[in-house]
C-alpha cells in the first residue's frame, strides 16, 4: 500500500472528527479521551480487515478544540440555516456532528470554503449513500460558508 497524501491525511481527520464529535455527545466522554482513542488506535489501524487511514492529527485536533471552544457559534450559524421547523438539536447527531465539524473549518478560515464545503458533502454521502441528505448539507454548508466569508464568493 503506497502511503496516503497529504489530502487522504486531511480527508481522513474530517471523518474522524466527525465520528470524535458523534461519540463525545452519544456517549458524553470528554474531548481529551475521544481524541487520545483516535489518534492512539484509531488513525492508521486495521480494523476487521480495513487499514485506517492515519489522518492529518494537526487537523483532526483543531477542529475537536475549535468546536469545544466555539459550539454556541457554530450552532449558531447552522441554526440560521436551516429552517425555523428544524433546529440543530432536532437533526439527525451524525448531520449536527457533521455541521460542527465544517463549521469549525469554516471559523478556523485557512482552508478555501469550497473545499470545506466538498469535503463534507463527500463525508455526507458515505454516512447517508442511499439519501437526500449530501444535498442538504451541501446548501447549509453554502449557507454557513457565506455568512462566515462572503468575500471569499
Amino acid at each position: 500500500m503506497t502511503a496516503p497524501s497529504s489530502f487522504q491525511k486531511k480527508s481522513a481527520a474530517r471523518l474522524y472528527a466527525v465520528q470524535a464529535l458523534f461519540q463525545m455527545e452519544s456517549g458524553g466522554a470528554p474531548m481529551d479521551q475521544v481524541r487520545d482513542e483516535f489518534v492512539l488506535h484509531r488513525f492508521g489501524a486495521e480494523v476487521d480487515g480495513v487499514q485506517w487511514v492515519p489522518g492529518n492529527i494537526n487537523l483532526f485536533e483543531t477542529l475537536l478544540e475549535t468546536v469545544v471552544a466555539q459550539q454556541a457559534k457554530i450552532d449558531q450559524l447552522t441554526d440560521r440555516a436551516l429552517v425555523a421547523k428544524w433546529p440543530i438539536a432536532k437533526i439527525d447527531p451524525t448531520l449536527r456532528a457533521l455541521f460542527r465539524a465544517a463549521g469549525a473549518e469554516l471559523v478556523i478560515g485557512k482552508t478555501p470554503p469550497k473545499v470545506v464545503i466538498n469535503e463534507f458533502v463527500d463525508i455526507a454521502k458515505s454516512f447517508f449513500p442511499e439519501g437526500r441528505e449530501s444535498r442538504f448539507v451541501n446548501g447549509v454548508l453554502d449557507h454557513m460558508a457565506r455568512e462566515i466569508a462572503p468575500e471569499k464568493f
